[in-house]
């Protein structure tokens, strides 16, 4: 589900995939599309947003573990959270967001995502944009899909 301040809720599907290759970082990436009723000139599979980067997890200094996480999107953001990986749960707050000239102004976000109940992937995104306080963006419950 999807939503912000003075934006009506939506729906919509996503697909993420984690990719090892043997170096010490798993590739990422995300495709979202609009899975709700006609609306603002959106059919139902038509693209919402991608991003791309990359998950490191670091030993932390308390013995837990740091997880350092690099994302690019197409509309001119790039991102660095840092957060920590607790059980199954993993909390990331921005360390650096990038934005070029003509990128929406986004300022903050925060993630959480977890392994939850059948082990699906959900996860919570807040942000804070446009002037507007933190407060939620997206809420997901993902299937696991193998090939």
């Amino acid at each position: 589900m999807g939503g912000y301040e003075d934006i009506e809720g939506f729906h919509y599907g996503q697909e993420i995939t984690f990719a090892a290759d043997g170096r010490p970082a798993l590739g990422y990436v995300s495709h979202t599309w609009w899975a709700d009723e006609p609306r603002d000139g959106r059919e139902p599979g038509s693209p919402l947003a991608t991003e791309t980067g990359f998950w490191r997890v670091q030993p932390g200094e308390d013995g837990g573990s740091v997880v350092e996480v690099t994302l690019a999107h197409p509309f001119g953001i790039a991102e660095i959270y840092v957060g920590t990986v607790t059980g199954t749960r993993v909390d990331l707050d921005h360390n650096v967001l990038i934005r070029t000239a003509t990128a929406r102004d986004v300022t903050r976000s925060v993630r959480l995502y977890g392994i939850v109940e059948g082990g699906d992937l959900a996860y919570a995104i807040d942000m804070e944009a446009e002037g507007k306080p933190l407060q939620s963006h997206l809420s997901a419950r993902l299937h696991r899909v193998t090939d």
